[in-house]
């Protein structure tokens, strides 16, 4: 922007986990520093016409689109997604037998995998620091990845089992830490490519934690499924539990997501109440819309202007938090039994959740407020105001 702010090291790791990007060294936001950033840069345009994203006062504008693969019967086909340097969203693979991507112009196309499987192979993925697309195994006995020109490999992992691990986060010193599931160790991918494993606090064969995310001090934290408590991994990699208000022993929240006031949210799957953890370490809950015990929401997406979207699974309305705390739920233009999991903010400002059961895919496309287009820099003000 025509004033640009500088970033400091632990936010700058935050946003970047936040749009599974990184930003160029300097950690300044400007026209320059845009031009830089390959597929987002129009999502910093300088003009004020361009790069359209949320409203916050203009509804929720929904639609559907045709998918590829689809799978057939009640095989899991993707469980999240990732956004690569190309500005293709990939779906991460379960139990799909290849690979579906959607590209920025909205091309849907399907690409060959080393290594698939029928039963849940992979569960999330990261983007590394050298751009390639992590898959996070699940069951799979190999990590999986793709490369920014679209070559896929495999390499060896140390620890795999059945409902391993479920999701993963990019950590400040670029290992991709994997989120414990049904796994007695954590483990970890290295910028150089190793995998290596390492002592947690906590662990539950019955399904610890699901899904995490990266707090603005460089901390990881894991989503509560089963767990009674929260763990997180520091910057340095010490390992630490702490208290939580709710827990359940049902599968209280899959998946985590930051939102613009360094808040961390975690996604009710079964949960009766919201959670969150404050900048400063605090724990409290919040009053929800719309809950399920069958499992709501899985996974949620945070638009530029600072609404988090909860993603719906068996959930028949969405279900949004603004920046300011309000909980409102929206009609679906599609909704079906394990829908979705997991979604994505593409380079255009659409949040695209991932197809799991569902036929279709769907996405909240980007609107304007009454013809004022804003650029990305614009919403996310609200990061840089408090450094």
């Amino acid at each position: 922007m025509t004033n640009p702010r500088k970033i400091s090291p632990n936010f700058k790791i935050a946003i970047e986990s936040t749009l599974q990007w990184t930003l160029p060294a300097g950690g300044n936001i400007n026209a320059s520093t845009a031009s830089t950033i390959g597929g987002l840069s129009n999502l910093f345009a300088e003009t004020i016409a361009s790069g359209s994203l949320f409203s916050t006062n203009k509804g929720v504008v929904m639609s559907t689109y045709t998918l590829v693969y689809t799978g057939s019967g009640s095989s899991y086909n993707y469980y999240g997604g990732v956004l690569d340097p190309n500005g293709n969203i990939h779906f991460v693979p379960s139990s799909a037998g290849v690979g579906q991507k959607v590209s920025s112009a909205g091309i849907v196309s399907t690409y060959s995998l080393v290594y698939s499987s029928a039963f849940n192979a992979y569960s999330g993925g990261v983007l590394d620091t050298n751009g390639n697309v992590h898959f996070v195994p699940y069951s799979g006995v190999v990590g999986q990845k793709v490369s920014p020109s679209g070559v896929v490999s495999t390499y060896s992992l140390v620890y795999t089992t059945s409902s391993a691990y479920y999701g993963g986060v990019l950590d400040p010193n670029g290992n991709i830490q994997f989120v414990p599931w049904h796994t007695p160790v954590g483990q970890m991918v290295s910028l150089a490519g190793v995998a290596s494993t390492y002592s947690l606090v906590y662990t539950n064969s019955g399904g610890a934690y699901a899904g995490g995310v990266l707090d603005p001090s460089g901390n990881i934290h894991f989503s509560p499924l089963l767990a009674p408590v929260g763990q997180m991994i520091s910057s340095a990699g010490v390992v630490s539990t702490y208290s939580l208000v709710y827990t359940n022993t049902s599968g209280a929240y899959i998946g985590a997501v930051l939102d613009t006031n360094g808040n961390i949210h975690f996604v009710p799957y079964t949960a009766a109440v919201g959670q969150k953890i404050s900048s400063s370490g605090v724990v409290s809950t919040y009053s929800l819309v719309y809950t399920n015990t069958s499992g709501a929401y899985i996974g949620g997406v945070l638009t530029p202007c600072g609404d988090i979207h909860m993603v719906p699974y068996n959930a028949t309305v969405g279900q949004k938090i603004s920046a300011s705390g309000t909980v409102s739920t929206y009609t679906l233009v599609y909704t079906t039994g394990s829908a979705y999991i997991g979604g994505i903010l593409d380079t255009n400002g659409n949040i695209h959740f991932v197809p799991t059961l569902a036929k279709v895919g769907m996405k909240i496309t980007a609107i304007s407020t009454g013809g004022m287009k804003f650029p990305f820099g614009v919403c996310l003000s609200q990061f840089f105001n408090k450094l």
